[in-house]
């Protein structure tokens, strides 16, 4: 699936090829400090079909404790986590949902890190529910 996506104020945008099958929701606790919420939800990049079409991102380097070090790439203006990648060998993009046009056909098949997973996250079904604000 071709998509394309960027950031909120328009800084930077990319275009990739996907596999929405490959669609995945992380509960780990960096994921939760790095996207500000519960969980982050994202789908690899094939090897080869990201591209960058505008702009630069800024990237944050963080180090796992496995040593392993993730590039994290987001905007410099209005702060959207765009990908993260290897540090060092930048083969595979791991594309912010949120920030692709055609989001809404990217559905997850699995989550990990369950274990780290907020409680409240499981049934959300029962919360009350507004249309806007």
């Amino acid at each position: 699936m071709q998509i394309h996506g960027g950031c909120h104020c328009g800084a930077i945008r990319y275009e990739a090829e996907v596999d929405p099958a490959r669609t995945t929701l992380c509960h780990c606790t960096d994921c939760q400090k790095l996207t500000g919420t519960a969980y982050r939800v994202s789908v690899p990049a094939r090897e080869g079909s990201f591209r960058l079409v505008s702009g630069t991102p800024s990237v944050y380097i963080k180090v796992a404790d496995s040593g392993s070090r993730r590039a994290l790439a987001f905007c410099a203006t209005c702060g959207s986590p765009l990908y993260a990648h290897d540090a060092d060998h930048p083969k595979v993009y791991g594309l912010r949902v949120g920030c692709i046009d055609e989001r809404e056909a990217l559905v997850p098949t699995a989550q990990k890190w369950c274990r780290s997973a907020l409680k409240w996250t499981g049934d959300l079904t029962g919360l009350p529910g507004r249309e806007g604000e």
